[in-house]
């Protein structure tokens, strides 16, 4: 595929996707948060038929239960937190953003001269405004629509890691999120459980920022960025470098605010 933005000739193999989405096993480990329960698989039973070709069943047909935000790679939008029920497959039409990948340090909130809502912990691990302008500043071009974040240090871990605690991992800073919002960034893919802290008495600082939501409305219509996504327990393999890619955010038909995905990137060139 060969296309211009802002003036500057690109190409990208759309047969070669790197996916970022985290495999979930029904089976064996996975990733959690929020103290939810795994993901879990078992066959389908009706009558006489078992969905299970190793009980005896014609073919194979499970039943899987899991909670979309907790177990595995997703995707939300600004559903997340209004009352009204938005489904995300209605606000993601599909087909590809240009996206920018970086890798940062997170840095103690004590050292940084940036917050959320409420105020963090000291020791608490912020993506900072700052370090994000210092990571895009390394690969000048033309303004993405999407950004992706790997946070360092990366360990295979995250695979299957269980997030437990009121700050288990890195998360935005409120003037991080109000710098994507001014970059133009619509679509933010995460490595780490939540934008947000996970025990922030409910405010969800960042979501609200990035959606252009006011601070405690719950109402869709007040989003300035209805058309908005984050998507977080992503991976990033070392193996994927920092730069220019195409983001194709896959996810099913589900009316409902969040959806597993499954994003895809396509490495860009410079013609």
């Amino acid at each position: 595929m060969r296309f211009e933005a802002e003036g500057r000739r690109l190409s990208a193999d759309l047969g070669d996707p790197l996916s970022i989405a985290i495999p979930l096993d029904f089976g064996g480990p996975q990733p959690s948060c929020f103290d939810a329960p795994s993901a879990t698989a078992r066959p389908f039973r009706s009558g006489a038929f078992v969905g299970d070709t190793r009980a005896g069943g014609s073919c194979n047909c499970e039943l899987l239960s899991l909670a979309p935000h907790c177990n595995g790679t997703h995707t939300e939008c600004v559903g997340h937190v209004t009352d009204e029920r938005i489904a995300v497959s209605d606000r993601l039409r599909g087909g590809l953003a240009l996206a920018l990948l970086v890798s940062l340090q997170p840095v103690p909130a004590g050292a940084a001269a940036e917050d959320s809502d409420p105020p963090p912990a000291a020791d608490d691990l912020l993506v900072t405004a700052r370090a994000l302008a210092e990571a895009t500043a390394r690969h000048p071009g033309p303004a993405p629509q999407a950004l992706v974040l790997r946070t360092l240090p990366n360990p295979s871990t995250r695979l299957h890691r269980r997030y437990e605690g009121p700050a288990p991992a890195p998360y935005l800073s409120r003037q991080a999120a109000q710098w994507m919002v001014e970059q133009g960034i619509l679509h933010l893919v995460l490595d780490l459980p939540s934008a947000d802290r996970a025990d922030d008495h409910g405010r969800l600082t960042a979501h609200r920022v990035f959606f252009g939501l006011p601070a405690g409305s719950r109402h869709a219509p007040d989003a300035a960025r209805p058309q908005a996504s984050i998507t977080e327990l992503a991976w990033v393999a070392p193996t994927i470098r920092d730069g220019w890619y195409l983001l194709d955010l896959q996810i099913p038909a589900f009316l409902a605010d969040a959806a597993p995905s499954r994003p895809l990137l396509y490495p860009v060139r410079c013609e």
